[in-house]
């Protein structure tokens, strides 16, 4: 599986898993990125000084390359960028806001940067700013999604087509055999998130990965469009947001239902009736199954992959 996605971080296998609030702290980036893969620490859910000690945490724990996801909308984030520095993180995974601002800045300081986006228009804007590499994410990914609601299926080849930067598909992607689909529409690789946020070295709380263990298709879907558009399980917080967006709730009333510490209070916490609970629909595919271990998982995907590409070969014949 050797190509420019490992290249360009150093990797054996083109998978990178998502720096996903309350999910990606130093275990699971450490266990990513010793699997084979590439780890990031999830910064929008740490105040600075955390994220610094997940940083040193993570270098202990592995010697491979690992990385940080940081959403541009960061409050601090003059803070948040300088202790990126400060502590030579060579990978930057950016998102919600615009590279323009950061991408030179970030190359000045050695590391290689990233932009997530959710449309071509938004993918050559990124490649205008300098990123390194794009993450191309359908609207099935879990936590928040672009406005466009494009599926994954769809955004792939259409970022492809306009631009030749190295490219990661997200959304939707938690099987050998997705790897696979994606890198044949034009993909180098691919980043996830909803498998690795039930794994063992996930800082999600156990109630949370046992309750996204338990979905159907379906139970999970995509509100607060009028904030910023998050795919939510089905609870008690969540048929609140969407009795107030049907009833034209403002957006001032629902950010005052939303309140702060959603995503916290249900993921972190474990608080499965007004907690934000946040997963991808990908999730029903593992339903009454057991929270495996990174290793595990990558070892799974890795099979799944060649077992794809064997059995496409042979439709050929």
């Amino acid at each position: 599986m050797e190509n420019r996605i490992c290249q360009l971080f150093g990797i054996r296998c083109p998978i990178v898993a998502g720096g996903m609030v309350w999910c990606s702290g130093w275990r699971l980036a450490a266990a990513v990125s010793n699997a084979g893969g590439l780890g990031l620490l999830g910064a929008g859910s740490m105040h600075p000084e955390v994220l610094r000690e997940h940083i040193r945490k993570t270098k202990q724990a592995t010697s491979a390359p690992f990385g940080v996801n940081l959403p541009l909308m960061y409050p601090q984030i003059d803070e948040v960028m300088q202790i990126l520095a400060d502590e030579e993180v060579k990978v930057v995974f950016t998102s919600a806001g615009s590279p323009k601002k950061w991408t030179a800045w970030l190359h000045e300081h050695g590391m290689k940067v990233v932009h997530v986006v959710s449309s071509s228009k938004f993918a050559l804007k990124a490649e205008e700013a300098g990123v390194d590499a794009l993450v191309a994410e359908g609207f099935e990914a879990g936590g928040h999604n672009g406005r466009e609601e494009t599926t994954t299926l769809c955004l792939i080849p259409v970022v492809r087509a306009v631009t030749r930067l190295p490219l990661l598909a997200a959304g939707g992607i938690a099987t050998g055999e997705a790897i696979y689909a994606a890198m044949a529409l034009g993909a180098d690789g691919v980043q996830m998130g909803s498998r690795f946020a039930l794994t063992v070295e996930s800082s999600a709380h156990e109630a949370f990965k046992q309750r996204c263990l338990q979905l159907e298709e379906g139970d999970t879907k995509l509100l607060l469009k009028q904030l910023a558009p998050t795919r939510l399980v089905r609870n008690k917080f969540r048929d609140e947001v969407e009795q107030a967006e049907l009833a034209g709730a403002s957006v001032d009333a629902l950010r005052e239902l939303l309140g702060k510490g959603r995503a916290k209070r249900g993921i972190f916490e474990g608080d499965l009736d007004e907690g934000e609970l946040e997963i991808g629909q990908v999730v029903s595919l593992f339903k009454g199954r057991g929270i495996a271990t990174v290793e595990e998982v990558m070892a799974e995907l890795i099979q799944g992959y060649h077992a794809a590409a064997q059995r496409m070969a042979s439709c050929l014949m």
